[in-house]
């Protein structure tokens, strides 16, 4: 898998109370491409990170219907992906790439 088609799956992490909490049992969450098969999203990490994957589920959290100036509008759908790693291995997402 090429480095581009990584980035493009991996959009960016997850940093909320949950995720965090998800890090204590070796748990590391993502937003993700729509289109992003589990497999792809587990070559693109470990690809990325240099590290073991033991699973990947994912989720699709559907767009909220939201009102601006009295006009309907609809946010988009957003794929996250929770990846479980492997004993041992772990992603320190303060540093960055």
């Amino acid at each position: 898998m090429s480095t581009e088609r990584a980035y493009d799956i991996i959009r960016n992490p997850v940093v909320t109370e949950k995720s965090t909490m998800a890090s204590e049992h070796n748990q590391v969450v993502f937003d993700v491409a729509i289109d992003a098969t589990k497999p792809e999203i587990k070559k693109a990490v470990e690809g990325l990170f240099s590290v073991k994957v033991q699973a990947v589920n994912t989720l699709i959290r559907k767009g909220k219907e939201k009102r601006f100036k009295g006009r309907i509008g609809q946010r988009k759908d957003v794929k996250k992906a929770i990846v479980t790693l492997a004993e041992g291995q772990s992603i320190d997402l303060s540093s960055g790439l």
